[in-house]
């Protein structure tokens, strides 16, 4: 009978209790597209999340290796090398090029920062799928963090670049023109940040396309005069325009006038790649972010 009294009272409290209404206008399914000024706003406000990740993420792609993060310089120097047995002595691609080794090393290691932003931009998306489920933020966020973290593995091996063209004979001179250097490494960041967006949404829909990059970046990479110069072997005029607007041949020509020749480059490279690093990370967004509400699913 007490027992009874007791659920008795309490539904006597219950039916007496006061509630408060409560506004759900402004709730949302987790996951949905935000309009994009809000998009903007909330990636803008987890900035310093960003950049502590990437920093602190930066050098520990290789640290399951022996050498560990040797391997961010010794990659380059490695293809270097074999691009040099293979086209600068085999296939005698070196003649008429001056200072063929810095070239050539120019060539590899300022095409290998843009390669990586492609394959890494096409399995950004799967590799954070259990961040993206478990938590709401904007998905944008991730390959940007990859872009950022890229980027500042970058910086030791440019200078390293720029310590081998200047200690490998023909050595390269230390001119004014080094210091418009950094301007390029910002536009080719800006262009891979748009790279990276394009390829994290069409993989991430289309899963298949991962195993198409591969042999695309090689193509890429042959088509942007990394081993060899395109005046020499193209002589269509037409087909060497189209393929000097090529934003990593842009990339690849500015940094060897600049730090090899000590040349002024034609402002037509300059306006070429900057097109491409302002064209390419805005429609690159947008495109991005038309798919908010997809990265989450199965």
């Amino acid at each position: 009978m007490r027992r009874r009294s007791r659920i008795q009272t309490a539904l006597a409290d219950v039916g007496t209790a006061h509630f408060d209404a409560v506004d759900v206008a402004r709730l949302q399914p987790v996951g949905q597209r935000e309009p994009l000024g809000r998009y903007v706003s909330s990636l803008w406000g987890r900035r310093h999340f960003i950049w502590a990740d990437s920093r602190a993420r930066a050098f520990s792609g290789n640290r399951d290796t022996v050498l560990g993060r040797f391997w961010i310089v010794g990659r380059p120097i490695l293809d270097g090398a074999t691009y040099f047995l293979i086209f600068g002595v085999l296939l005698g691609a070196s003649r008429g090029v001056p200072n063929y080794i810095g070239f050539l090393l120019t060539g590899v290691f300022m095409f290998s920062f843009t390669g990586r932003a492609l394959t890494g931009g096409s399995t950004v998306m799967s590799s954070g799928k259990t961040l993206i489920r478990a938590f709401s933020f904007p998905r944008a966020s991730i390959p940007l963090g990859l872009v950022l973290r890229d980027a500042l593995s970058m910086l030791p091996v440019l200078a390293v670049m720029m310590a081998m063209i200047l200690a490998i004979p023909p050595h390269a001179v230390l001119t004014w023109r080094w210091l418009l250097f950094p301007a390029v490494v910002v536009l080719q960041v800006c262009f891979n940040a748009g790279l990276v967006l394009y390829t994290a949404r069409l993989t991430s829909a289309v899963p298949d396309l991962r195993m198409l990059l591969g042999l695309f970046s090689r193509l890429w990479m042959y088509g942007s005069g990394v081993m060899f110069s395109l005046e020499r072997f193209i002589t269509h005029p037409t087909l060497l325009e189209i393929l000097q607007l090529n934003p990593a041949y842009c990339v690849i020509e500015l940094t060897r006038e600049l730090l090899l020749y000590g040349t002024t480059p034609d402002l037509k490279l300059w306006l070429t790649l900057a097109a491409w690093a302002v064209i390419t990370p805005i429609f690159g967004f947008l495109y991005f972010w038309q798919a908010e509400e997809e990265y989450g699913r199965e």
